[in-house]
C-alpha cells in the first residue's frame, strides 16, 4: 500500500509525520489544506544569517516565545501593523482536493509567488497554518531548485532524492525527462552553462515526470519558446488526469480557462475570490479597470475633428451578458451603442473602425455598406446600435473611430472615441492563441492531411 507524506506547517512549528493508507484516506478529502495564512516581509532590512545552532535553539525556544507572543497581544491574532513590514499574505484560506486543477490569478504583488513558495516550504509563514498530503514538486522562478555546479543528470537525481524518490524510480524516468526537456546533448553539462530556456525545460520535465502527489507551477514557463509551452500546458492536463494535484500561476487566461477546475484571485495579499474560472477571471478584469469603463461622453471630445458638428453625445460597449463593458473576451459579441442629438430629424449612417494600439486599422463596420437602416424613421434624438456577433481580435487594447452622418455624407468624426481590451478565451481548446505580433485578428481554420 502507498505510504503518504503529509506535512503540518504552522507559523510556530514544521511537524513531519508519515501514515499507512489508512490514515492518508481518513485526510484525503483535501489534499491541500490552507488555514489563515499569512506572510509578513521586513521593508528596508535584510533577515539575519542563521547558523545551524541558531536554528537548533530557535525550535526548542520557539514555543515559549511564541506563548509569549500569544499573551501580549491578548489571546491571539497577527502580529501587529507596522510602517515597515509589507503583509505579502494576509488570512488566506481555501482546500484543494485530489485530482484538481487550480489556477491562481492576481496582478503583480498580489501574493501569488509567495504562495507557491509558502507551499513549497521555501519559505516559512508568518501567520496560519498549511497542511499537504502527499510529494510537492515545483517549478518557481528560474534559479530555484538546481544546484548551479552540478550536471543536469545529477541534478535530476538530486531533485528527485529531495522528493524522497528511490535512486531506481528516478533511473526509470531519467530518459524519459531528458527526452522532454531536449537537452540529451547537454546532460553530463553543469547546469550553470544551460540557457535560460534549457533550464527551465530540465526543471518542468522534472517536476512534471517524478510522479509528485502535487505540483506547484508558477508562471516561469512564459520563458520557453511557443512550441515547449505547448508541451508543458499538455503535460499538466496529463499529470491532471492522472488525479494528482496542479496549483498553476498564471496571467494567461486562456491557459488558465483550459486546464483549471477551479481558480482563485488574489489581490492585495488577501484571497478575493474563489470558484468557476470564468468567474473568478471577470473580477480580475474588473480590478483592472478604471471606473466608468465600457461608456463614454461624446459631446466635447477631443478627438472630434474639427469643424464638425457635434451631434454624437455618448458611446456605451456592451459584453456577452448585455452590461457596459470595458474588456471583452475573444469569441464573444460586441456592440456599439452611439447616442445622437442631432438639428434636424434624419436616418443616421453609422460607421466604426476598430484600430490597434499602434493605430493600424483592423476592420471597419458601417451600416452605409449594406443599408439596414437606409428604410427607418428619421430621428432627431435615437440610439444607434452595431452589433458585432463574434468578435475575433487577439487580446489587446484597442481603439475605436466613430463616424456619424446621413445619405449626404458623414458629418460628425471623433477618432479614438473609445478604448478598450479584448481577452483571452480559450478558443482552440489547448489554451493557447497566437501571439500579438503575428496579426491582429484571430482566424479560425481546420486542418487535415493527404496523400501528395
Amino acid at each position: 500500500m502507498r505510504r503518504w507524506t503529509s506535512v503540518a506547517w504552522n507559523a510556530n512549528s514544521r511537524i513531519l509525520f508519515e501514515g499507512d493508507g489508512a490514515a492518508a484516506a481518513r485526510v484525503m478529502e483535501s489534499i491541500i489544506k490552507v488555514e489563515k495564512l499569512g506572510k509578513r516581509y521586513a521593508i528596508g532590512r535584510r533577515e539575519p544569517y542563521r547558523t545551524m545552532r541558531d536554528s537548533l535553539t530557535g525550535a526548542v525556544t520557539g514555543p515559549l516565545r511564541s506563548l509569549r507572543a500569544r499573551l501580549s497581544r491578548n489571546g491571539g491574532g497577527a502580529p501587529a501593523a507596522s510602517n515597515n513590514h509589507l503583509w505579502a499574505l494576509e488570512d488566506v484560506s481555501f482546500e484543494v482536493a485530489p485530482g484538481e486543477v487550480l489556477g491562481v490569478i492576481g496582478r503583480n504583488g498580489a501574493g501569488k509567488s509567495t504562495l507557491l513558495k509558502v507551499l513549497s516550504r521555501i519559505t516559512e509563514p508568518t501567520t496560519g497554518r498549511v497542511e499537504l498530503y502527499g510529494r510537492v514538486a515545483s517549478l518557481l522562478e528560474i534559479g530555484t531548485g538546481f544546484h548551479q555546479e552540478l550536471t543536469g543528470r545529477e541534478n535530476v537525481y538530486l531533485s528527485g532524492a529531495i522528493m524522497g524518490m528511490r535512486r531506481a524510480e528516478i533511473a526509470r524516468k531519467f530518459d524519459e525527462i531528458i527526452a522532454f526537456a531536449e537537452i540529451e546533448d547537454f546532460v553530463d553539462t553543469p547546469v550553470k552553462r544551460y540557457s535560460s530556456g534549457m533550464y527551465v525545460r530540465l526543471a518542468f520535465a522534472v517536476a512534471a515526470h517524478l510522479e509528485p502527489e502535487i505540483l506547484l507551477v508558477d508562471e516561469v514557463l512564459a520563458v520557453g519558446d511557443l512550441a515547449f509551452q505547448k508541451k508543458c500546458l499538455g503535460k499538466m492536463g496529463e499529470v491532471a488526469r492522472f488525479g494528482r494535484t496542479v496549483l498553476f500561476v498564471s496571467h494567461n487566461m486562456a491557459a488558465i480557462e483550459a486546464l483549471c477546475t477551479r481558480c482563485l484571485r488574489l489581490s492585495g495579499g488577501r484571497l478575493a475570490a474563489a470558484g468557476d474560472p470564468l468567474a473568478v477571471m471577470s473580477g480580475y478584469v474588473a480590478e483592472g479597470l478604471r471606473p466608468g469603463a465600457g461608456t463614454a461622453a461624446l459631446d466635447v471630445h477631443p478627438g472630434r475633428r474639427p469643424g464638425d458638428t457635434p451631434t454624437m453625445t455618448r458611446v456605451e460597449l456592451r459584453g456577452a451578458d448585455g452590461a457596459a463593458a470595458g474588456a471583452i473576451r475573444i469569441g464573444d459579441p460586441l456592440e456599439i451603442r452611439v447616442a445622437y442629438r442631432a438639428q434636424r430629424p434624419l436616418r443616421p449612417v453609422l460607421g466604426s473602425v476598430i484600430r490597434t494600439g499602434h493605430g493600424a486599422a483592423v476592420f471597419c463596420v458601417s451600416d452605409r455598406f449594406c443599408g439596414q437602416l437606409a428604410e427607418c424613421a428619421p430621428r432627431a434624438e435615437a440610439m444607434v446600435v452595431c452589433r458585432v456577433e463574434r468578435l475575433m481580435l487577439i487580446p489587446g487594447t484597442y481603439a475605436i473611430n466613430l463616424w456619424l452622418g446621413d445619405a449626404t455624407g458623414d458629418f460628425d468624426v471623433i477618432f479614438d472615441a473609445i478604448a478598450f481590451e479584448v481577452l483571452p478565451a480559450d478558443l482552440t481548446g489547448t489554451g493557447r492563441l497566437p501571439p500579438p505580433n503575428l496579426g491582429a485578428v484571430f482566424c479560425e481554420a481546420n486542418w487535415s492531411i493527404h496523400d501528395a
